[in-house]
């Protein structure tokens, strides 16, 4: 478990002072997927480095596994460190060296005995699929065969917690998805910690089970995935969620719908086992009233049904009313105002 009590980084730039992280409080549970997300500036890396105290903090506490990890001597320190693993954006791997001397370098840090180095670095690349690959060297792999030995050389010291700086934004979107891929499995095969940063929301989607959205150096909104995507609570999320989910019609198409008569909309969210029923259909009949689907979805998130729908209905006034009015005791529906993009 890793744990951040209202935490705090304050960086000096002459006579200025910068706010990094200000008061933050959260928690990742053993075992977690959890996603940091924010737009740059936001202070999702800095949170990042002060779990190792690659940065230290200005004030509050970092705990891992109850160990307060600011209060340890350089010895146990160096100790630590060599519980976390960390990824990085640009692989961050020795060009002068071959695919498996970059992954045996942490072990021979270690002072690993030469046969052991050996046993594990073979291991590894079969683990991430390189194990062709091991007296290559970087310049000769592509983007996503060097994360892959950015992952292979992180996971060398066994350890509890793997740290994921942007590990997918130099990737394009099919090898994106083959290291997400990866991760889930590291996660499920090895029981490690992930805890990662990104802009992407669909990094967020694909692979977290729990998500913190951070702006100006604070954490304005955090949960599950499920929950703060189905829900979001602050405008930045928003933003986010509709980078990867046209959850609805852009103003251009409902201006259209408007200039040719259309009626009132409504947008109707169903989530878990109710998208599965026909609420609709069902609730509508009862009254007399006919519905349209206008625009939207039903999908999988987190092993969970998703349903977004706009809809117009149809029918005599009082009745449409009634509609609506029972509908809203069995999901969430509002009227489609304005919208803004």
């Amino acid at each position: 478990m890793i744990e951040f009590k209202e935490v705090s980084k304050t960086f000096k730039l002459g006579p200025r002072e910068v706010h990094a992280v200000k008061d933050v409080t959260l928690t990742v549970e053993q075992g977690d997927i959890f996603g940091i997300i924010g737009f740059s500036g936001a202070g999702k890396s800095t949170l990042l480095r002060l779990v190792n105290l690659l940065e230290r903090p200005t004030s509050g506490r970092i705990e891992i596994g109850g160990v307060d990890v600011t209060s340890l001597k350089p010895k146990e320190l160096r100790k630590q460190r060599q519980n976390i693993g960390m990824i990085f954006q640009n692989f961050n791997l020795f060009n002068s060296r071959t695919v498996a001397g970059n992954v045996a370098y942490p072990l021979k840090l270690a002072g690993t005995p030469k046969s052991e180095i050996s046993r594990r670095v073979t291991e590894l690349l079969q683990f991430v699929g390189l194990a062709d690959k091991a007296a290559n060297y970087p310049d000769q792999l592509s983007g996503g065969q060097k994360q892959r030995v950015g992952i292979a050389r992180a996971l060398a010291s066994n350890p509890d917690i793997l740290i994921c700086d942007e590990a997918t934004s130099a990737l394009d979107p099919d090898t994106t998805a083959d290291i997400l891929r990866l991760l889930k499995k590291v996660n499920r095969e090895f029981g490690i910690t992930i805890l990662l940063i990104t802009h992407e929301m669909e990094v967020i989607q694909s692979i977290c089970s729990k998500v913190a959205v951070m702006e100006d150096g604070e954490v304005i909104e955090s949960g599950g995935v499920f929950d703060v995507f189905t829900d979001p609570q602050h405008g930045t999320t928003e933003r986010f969620i509709r980078s990867v989910q046209q959850d609805l019609p852009s103003p251009g198409i409902l201006k259209e719908w408007r200039d040719a008569g259309g009626g009132k909309l409504y947008r109707l969210l169903f989530k878990g086992a109710i998208a599965n029923e026909p609420v609709l259909s069902r609730v509508t009949a009862s009254h007399g009233v006919t519905f349209n689907i206008v625009y939207g979805s039903v999908r999988e998130l987190q092993e969970r049904l998703f349903g977004n729908l706009i809809v117009s209905f149809s029918g005599d006034p009082d009745a449409v009313s009634r509609a609506i009015s029972e509908i809203a005791t069995l999901t969430d529906i509002e009227e489609v105002i304005e919208i803004e993009r």
